[in-house]
């Protein structure tokens, strides 16, 4: 059984021998080349699956995704294929603007007891509105990228290399159609699909830097993302009815909008680790991106948001190692008997994901993956 069958077909960006960029969909360990395909008039797009990314495919809307995507699925058999093998996966879309959200109730409170242990909680608006910030659109790199151990301030005189390097196992939406104050209830017309996220963080930098305006270099130095875009349609077996919440949202914020059953694997230089699961996110995707907008911010073709680190109430349920240890003071165990409690150089996370197809079966969203070097 694939994860990657015609129930699913995400979108990348691949390369061959000749290093052109072409626009392909993932069946299972091929890649069906649909900049070929629309060359030879076999699906007619406009040009936009001859593009070197998917925002100009990304710009046309939602019935032009539709349209697309239901002749890929009528046509899969007989496309041009590339086995995976032969090929280089690169950032699938150009990211115009990226911001990251705070979402995970789990997250939020165990944050807040190891870096806040003398006044642990939530923060008072935290069950108000869908808090974030924004991060750096020019450090989002596709999987497989080497990622550089940052260095800045670690605390009063001392500056130098982290020692506390951290993961954050995160989903993202990718904007396809632009907007400004978006309706929860047209979450689906705006979002093209969806990608895994890993927010690396240098917890020793964040800490010394954010109070009072939060995180800054102990984020911005790197941000990995899958190379497959799973469309919204893929995933419509996978979207469940979000729980009510005390206090009521305010009303921009409602109705919240369907959450994502979705479930997430994180390795440890090939040891799994922990499952985060997405289901018992706090603010919905489309909560959040009526948030990002209700003061007038518009989002352009190729933005993209991020949910926040996704975690459960259980310890092997943390999306992050500075939950999974506890600030380092718990290490775990890797399967080669080496203890961790912050990533080392050389360490490679790889954050996998699956979720229920419309059939109940399991589709693929991917991996993604990053080393560390110094």
């Amino acid at each position: 059984m694939t994860l990657f069958d015609l129930r699913n077909l995400p979108y990348g960006v691949f390369s061959g021998t000749d290093g052109v960029r072409r626009i392909g969909v993932r069946l299972g360990d091929a890649v069906l080349d649909l900049s070929r395909a629309e060359s030879a008039e076999l699906i007619l797009a406009g040009g936009a699956l001859r593009q070197p990314s998917l925002n100009v495919l990304m710009s046309l809307g939602r019935p032009q995704w539709t349209a697309v995507r239901a002749r890929v699925v009528e046509l899969a058999p007989t496309l041009p294929a590339v086995p995976l093998t032969e090929v280089e996966l690169h950032l699938p879309f150009e990211v115009a603007d990226y911001a990251d959200f705070y979402s995970s109730e789990h997250h939020a409170t165990n944050v807040s007891r190891i870096l806040r242990p003398d006044r642990p909680g939530l923060q008072p608006n935290w069950r108000h509105l869908p808090v974030g910030y924004h991060g750096r659109a020019g450090t989002v790199v596709v999987s497989g990228t080497p990622i550089g151990r940052p260095a800045g301030q670690l605390g009063p005189g001392d500056f130098g290399p982290t020692r506390r390097l951290d993961v954050e196992a995160e989903v993202g939406f990718v904007v396809g159609l632009p907007g400004s104050r978006i309706r929860t209830t047209d979450f689906a017309e705006h979002v093209f699909g969806v990608v895994l996220v890993n927010d690396w963080s240098a917890r020793d930098i964040q800490a010394f830097e954010y109070l009072p305006l939060g995180p800054f270099l102990g984020k911005s130095f790197a941000t990995s993302v899958s190379p497959w875009v799973v469309p919204l349609e893929a995933l419509a077996g996978a979207f469940v009815p979000a729980a009510a919440r005390h206090p009521a949202p305010a009303g921009y914020l409602t109705p919240p909008g369907d959450g994502l059953n979705l479930s997430l694997t994180v390795e440890w230089n090939g040891t799994p680790v922990s499952s985060p699961p997405f289901a018992q996110m706090y603010w919905t995707p489309a909560q959040q991106l009526a948030h990002l907008t209700v003061n007038g911010a518009g989002v352009r073709t190729g933005d993209l948001y991020a949910s926040g680190t996704v975690s459960g109430p259980a310890r092997g349920e943390a999306g992050s190692f500075l939950e999974l240890t506890w600030n380092g003071s718990e290490p775990v165990k890797l399967d080669d008997g080496s203890t961790r409690g912050f990533l080392l150089d050389g360490d490679t996370v790889t954050i996998s994901a699956t979720a229920p197809g419309p059939d109940g079966r399991p589709l693929g969203l991917g991996a993604v993956s990053g080393t560390v070097c110094r």
